[in-house]
Formats: C-alpha cells, sequence, structure tokens
C-alpha cells in the first residue's frame, strides 16, 4: 500500500515491594520506601543480571543449587550480589506471579522512558522508529508476551497508558521471559496527544482494525507505531482517529478475532520481514 502524507503529521513505578521491605516500615515508619521490585523465575533473573540491572540479592530455595542455576550463580558472584538460600515456603509466600520457579530476585525498580527516548534509541542504532502502542490492554500476560515478541521482532519501544492499562508487573515481566529488561517502556499520561506528537517527528500511526488493509500488502516500513487495542474493546475511538491508517489480519476459521500478543506479533513480524528485506 502507498502512503502519501500530508502533515508528518521516569518514571515511577512504586507498586512492588518485598515483606522486608514491608517489615522495615513497621519498625521505622518515617523510613522511606525502597524503589525495588521482584523479578521470579530463572530466565527472567538471568536477563536481568546480563542487561546490568542493579540486584539487591537473590533468594533461592534450599537445594536447588544444581538445579539448572549454575549461570545465575556464576552472574551472581561475578556481581558480588548476595545469593540467600532460603526454605521454599518463604518463596511461596513472597511470590507475586504464583510460579517463581525456586528463586526470586530483589532489584531496582523500573524507570519508565519518554516516546522521545525511544525514537533516539532507533536513530542512535540508524534505525527507523519501530514502536507499539497499547491502547487499553489490561491482561498482564499479554503485555509480557507483546513484549518478548517486540524485542524479537527489533522493535525500539512500547507505549502505554497511564490509566486503564496493564503495567510493568511482576506477572508481565514473568511472562516476557525476561524480555522487559531490554525493552524501552514509555508510560503517557494522553495516549492521544502522544500520537500527534509522534505524527509530528514524522512517524506513520498503524491501527490493527477489522476493517484496515490486509496487512502484508500494507507498507509497514518506514517510521512507524503500530497500535494494539483490546481484545474486547478494540482500539478507542479517539485513538482510531488518530491512526493514518489501519491493518487487519485475514481470518479463514470460525473464529473472528485474535488474542492481542498473537496479533502484534503477526504485524511485527512482517513489519520486521518488510524492513530487512527492503
Amino acid at each position: 500500500m502507498m502512503r502519501e502524507k500530508q502533515n508528518p503529521k521516569k518514571r515511577d513505578n512504586k507498586n512492588y515491594e518485598d515483606d522486608q521491605n514491608k517489615g522495615a516500615r513497621k519498625q521505622g515508619s518515617d523510613r522511606p520506601e525502597r524503589d525495588v521490585r521482584q523479578i521470579e523465575g530463572k530466565n527472567p533473573i538471568l536477563e536481568a543480571l546480563k542487561s546490568g540491572v542493579t540486584i539487591e540479592k537473590i533468594m533461592v530455595a534450599k537445594g536447588r543449587r544444581e538445579t539448572g542455576n549454575t549461570e545465575v550463580f556464576d552472574l551472581a558472584k561475578e556481581q558480588k550480589i548476595k545469593i540467600q538460600f532460603v526454605d521454599r515456603k518463604k518463596l511461596d509466600y513472597s511470590t507475586k506471579t504464583g510460579n517463581h520457579q525456586g528463586i526470586i530476585a530483589i532489584a531496582t525498580n523500573f524507570s519508565y522512558y519518554e516516546p522521545e527516548e525511544i525514537i533516539q534509541k532507533a536513530k542512535s542504532k540508524g534505525e527507523d522508529p519501530l514502536i507499539v502502542v497499547l491502547d487499553q490492554l489490561t491482561d498482564p500476560h499479554n503485555f509480557g508476551a507483546i513484549i518478548r515478541t517486540a524485542d524479537a521482532c527489533g522493535a525500539h519501544g512500547i507505549i502505554i497508558s497511564k490509566n486503564r492499562s496493564v503495567d510493568l508487573s511482576p506477572i508481565a515481566v514473568k511472562s516476557s521471559a525476561g524480555a522487559a529488561e531490554h525493552m524501552m517502556v514509555s508510560k503517557v499520561t494522553n495516549l492521544t496527544q502522544t500520537l500527534k506528537d509522534l505524527k509530528k517527528q514524522g512517524v506513520w500511526i498503524a491501527g490493527a482494525e477489522p476493517s484496515g488493509d490486509i496487512y502484508y500488502k500494507s507498507n509497514l516500513k518506514g517510521p512507524l507505531a503500530l497500535v494494539i487495542g483490546s481484545e474486547g474493546k478494540g482500539i478507542s475511538r479517539l485513538v482510531q482517529e488518530e491512526c493514518d491508517f489501519s491493518v487487519s489480519i485475514p481470518m479463514y476459521g470460525e473464529i473472528g478475532s485474535l488474542n492481542a500478543s498473537v496479533a502484534a506479533g503477526i504485524l511485527l513480524s512482517e513489519s520486521a520481514r518488510q524492513r530487512r528485506e527492503g
């Protein structure tokens, strides 16, 4: 599809606390809360260690030393991070995902980025920006899966809304299989205004809509922000009005829609293919 453009057209996330942090506040109520989060599971912790995240300590269930955590232990020792062996019941009590796999890390919290920083990241790599915009998505598992796919397809960042939207929760981070440690995420107050600002910087806005042009016949190269809506509501009207064009995924079976993360994966994969094949 040819596109003719008429007018081109951090940060806090303090929701995660460990039990020791709660205990510290009981002892001294005037003491400020530590801005920390939990990372659960081997792969997310491994990616955090590789990405340079500041980790205070790693708690491991007793008896887990020889069960596939060798690389985690080696990196932790290299970075002088404390490893604490605890009863599995402590991890069961502390888990926020329900699936800690016998290992939990306490790390510094995420910093959110400005949309301009995502664009600058692309420019620094000599690439056209590829940004994922999530509108009204609330499922943390979907969010984590989208982060993972976005990283695999070379996207430079993800934009979410501060209101009625997913967040970088422990479940989302674990669902990303560690990709959240490498992906720039921006949290904005006004999604429609953010899209206007992106267009002023030469970024095309593509909305995933059932009525759009078939995705593999559309031009998904160049500076692009791909908008994915929620499974139930889709893209909101105001956000839809800011889209320069829309794309759709043909459905040939009995089901008329796809999981949001699956749809994002199909569209991002096609964009990556087009960009690398020229």
